[in-house]
């Protein structure tokens, strides 16, 4: 009985978080006149793709702000999946002074608000000659103290065995890193990479602040211009939000199986 009172009442959740995707994808099809019709209707009776070719084609394509947003968004994955796991082995496997208190000092940066530090990385990105440019998301975006953090956990949860035996073969540690562990680490790295690119491809804050050229703009920017002087245009805005769903779609189906896998074998260890 228990069993069931928590599966419907998940199922009531799922219903919730799911109802805006669902009004956003009927919304993209609709006449304007019928976006606040009442009583809702969730099928058009005078279904449109008109809105959806705008993304497209219209004045404020989308193509651009697409390539601007993967762009920087798989660089941006590919760097941090990569420093994250290069830090992680060296706060998890490599003996040196101090390595607990400096990891510890690395973590607190977890705690720090992203809004507190925009003024400093203003200044220094303008110095650079960075502001305007995708670096400024691109960079920052290489180094993630989650990352190191999940990862960390999963390599100390290896067995030193393994990675002993390795050295007593002749093996250093940069072999045991690319040939051992990094195997190893396969659906932790596949769902960092996910949960990293999700950050990338949906953040708005950091690309409004440092971005002002709208050929610059990423898919959350591109949004801002269906609002209108007057009005908004929800059913443009909608198709464009439900394109912009795609990708993030396909990179979920791709490494969905490594999901679950991948969060329980990074557990914090007792």
């Amino acid at each position: 009985m228990r069993k069931l009172i928590s599966t419907i009442v998940m199922l009531l959740f799922a219903l919730i978080m799911i109802y805006p995707f669902l009004w956003m994808i009927s919304t993209s099809f609709k006449q304007p006149f019928e976006v606040f019709q009442s009583p809702f209707q969730w099928i058009s009776d005078q279904p449109t793709l008109k809105y959806h070719e705008k993304v497209w084609t219209g004045a404020a394509s989308f193509v651009g702000y697409y390539w601007n947003s993967l762009k920087i968004s798989i660089i941006s994955t590919i760097g941090a999946v990569f420093f994250a796991a290069v830090a992680a082995y060296g706060f998890s496997r490599i003996e040196f002074k101090g390595r607990d208190t400096l990891f510890l000092i690395y973590l607190v940066a977890m705690m720090i608000p992203n809004q507190i530090i925009f003024i400093p990385k203003f200044i220094m990105f303008n110095s650079l000659g960075l502001y305007n440019t995708h670096w400024a998301l691109i960079l920052p975006g290489l180094f993630t103290v989650l990352g190191v953090f999940m990862l960390r956990q999963f390599f100390i949860a290896v067995p030193k065995d393994i990675s002993e035996s390795a050295m007593l073969d002749g093996a250093g540690h940069f072999s045991i890193f690319l040939r051992i562990m990094l195997p190893m680490a396969k659906p932790s790295l596949a769902t960092l990479a996910i949960i990293d690119f999700s950050w990338h491809w949906n953040d708005f804050e950091n690309a409004l602040i440092f971005l002002l050229d709208k050929n610059l703009y990423t898919v959350s920017l591109g949004l801002q211009s269906f609002v209108l002087e007057n009005s908004v245009d929800y059913n443009g805005m909608m198709a464009a939000a439900t394109a912009g769903m795609v990708p993030m779609i396909i990179v979920f189906l791709i490494g969905q199986k490594f999901i679950v896998e991948g969060l329980a074998s990074s557990a914090v260890k007792g």
